[in-house]
């Protein structure tokens, strides 16, 4: 048996049926031309521009039916070209104990249906994000024009009172509380007039406002441009944004926040020298676990992106519809080993290291959702129950994961070396949160500020850990806390890395469907 024969783990069975094995092909057809990376669209890979209808048949909606997917599949597949990506992608991860197969069967049957039945709920459907806030490092920001860049806000009316009156202070009960908090802090008043339990709580909400955990530039939701979008009606998907001003983003986080040197050379990084990658693996492996594991994290959280855009491709866009699928021949340019250079394998397997980061997370921070008093609340108290349900089952499934990642290794040392180590750790991600600010297109924006505030809070609770076994079963969590913009953003994060290893097994699928 190949490796790319190899059956799924024992540790996750598939549902009941005949069994067959799962191949792993890439079906990378040759293109033409190489493809100049960092010259695409916001995930930087050049976006090749497929066959298709003339511009007369798609303006009066002729498409043929059956044409739609044709034109989004190479015309055939070169022998061997089916093992040029997914075979790579097998075994054990680096700097993990994990394996992909173990990772695909647990995903893909048993936590992504749950999590997108929660991510539909009122609670976190609806995101509050400023998407006005200028770009804090360059003055020539230009904005995409095109309507597909568009993010269409919420009218206030259609948002529940629960979420949209503020109250998002872990429970009903302790909004009476929290207000008076507010209040204290508002005035000044943390004195001997207030009770015991109310200054304690305002000296939290203080440390809370005011703390260096965290790991993202948050948006002011009180800003008058701060609007709430829902993120159903605002999906991710290809919105042709594209060009110096998209690659310049992706460049300024790998060139400026990654830890590297600027001697050492990014492989396929355009206009510059490149030796195949050796000099740049050969650093990566040469530095620690903490420095390696944040280039993979946001190598991760692009190619993450990338499949995105390869899975919601636009395929027809008429005067009577739109119609967005999956486009094979840019899923092959952005992950082909050939068509990259063999950076396509490595850049999926950290694709699976950001699962098992962001996975180990909601594991670590079921004490804080468990507690009788925490509620997600919208004001519709039926619907609140069935979704902190579901919430508690899905943490409970996490924490269930036989083979986490472990995060001890973090940080480990001598304890001032370790505390200088974690806090560049932390500047150098705030400081990528803050280029999303930058991103031209709104909707690339939107859901570049939520991935990473996602990410960001997962690190929060990775490096909180003492402060979450401290959490009592009842009352305030004192010393932890997560808003319920860190809380949307958390599991909608997750969500979308989910979504891509589900859309992995459907690429394999639609290129074995192609040999």
């Amino acid at each position: 048996m190949s490796p790319c024969d190899s059956p799924l783990r024992e540790v996750w069975r598939r549902p009941r049926g005949p069994a067959r094995r799962v191949p792993a092909p890439c079906g990378f057809a040759r293109s033409r031309r190489r493809p100049r990376p960092g010259r695409g669209g916001a995930s930087g890979a050049a976006p090749e521009v497929l066959p298709g209808p003339s511009a007369e048949m798609a303006a009066a909606g002729m498409v043929l039916p059956g044409l739609l997917l044709l034109l989004a599949l190479p015309a055939a597949l070169p022998r061997g070209a089916e093992r040029r990506c997914f075979c790579q992608v097998t075994g054990y991860l680096d700097d993990c104990t994990c394996d992909v197969e173990t990772i695909d069967a647990f995903n893909n049957y048993k936590l992504f249906p749950r999590l997108n039945e929660l991510l539909e709920s009122d609670y976190f459907r609806y995101y509050k994000v400023n998407l006005q806030k200028p770009c804090p490092f360059w003055e020539d920001n230009s904005h995409c024009g095109m309507r597909d860049c568009a993010v269409q806000p919420c009218p206030s009316d259609e948002i529940p009172d629960g979420i949209r009156s503020g109250s998002y202070k872990y429970s009903e009960e302790a909004n009476t509380l929290a207000d008076e908090c507010e209040e204290a802090k508002r005035l000044g008043a943390v004195d001997d007039s207030l009770s015991k339990e109310t200054r304690q709580a305002v000296l939290q909400w203080a440390q809370h406002d005011d703390s260096s955990d965290s790991f993202c530039e948050a948006d002011d939701i009180h800003s008058p441009d701060a609007e709430y979008v829902d993120l159903l009606l605002n999906p991710e998907r290809y919105t042709g944004y594209k060009g110096p001003d998209a690659w310049k983003i992706w460049n300024s986080i790998y060139e400026e926040n990654c830890f590297k040197p600027q001697n050492v050379k990014r492989p396929l990084a355009s206009g510059r020298g490149d030796d195949g990658g050796h000099t740049f693996y050969k650093w990566l492996k040469g530095v620690c676990v903490e420095k390696r594991a944040f280039y993979r994290l946001i190598s991760g959280l692009h190619a993450s992106i990338n499949i995105h855009l390869s899975a919601r491709y636009l395929l027809q866009d008429t005067w009577s519809e739109k119609k967005w699928g999956p486009n094979v021949t840019e899923f092959q340019q952005r992950f082909d080993e050939v068509l990259t250079s063999g950076e396509g394998p490595r850049r999926l397997k950290n694709l699976y290291f950001l699962y098992l980061i962001e996975l180990r997370a909601l594991s670590k921070v079921l004490p804080f959702f468990e507690r009788p008093s925490f509620q997600l609340y919208t004001g519709n108290e039926n619907q609140d129950a069935k979704t902190k349900h579901l919430l508690l089952e899905i943490l409970h499934l996490a924490k269930s994961f036989p083979l986490h990642f472990d995060e001890n290794s973090f940080f480990a040392g001598n304890k001032k070396e370790a505390a200088k180590l974690k806090e560049e750790f932390r500047l150098h991600f705030k400081n990528i949160s803050r280029i999303m600010d930058c991103v031209g297109c709104f909707k690339c924006r939107l859901w570049g500020k939520l991935q990473t505030q996602g990410l960001g809070t997962a690190l929060k609770i990775l490096f909180s850990e003492n402060l979450i076994e401290k959490i009592p079963e009842s009352g305030p969590s004192y010393g932890f806390q997560l808003t319920r913009q860190e809380i949307v953003a958390l599991f909608n994060a997750f969500g979308r890395v989910s979504t891509s290893v589900k859309e992995l097994e459907n690429f394999r699928n639609l290129l074995q469907d192609m040999r």
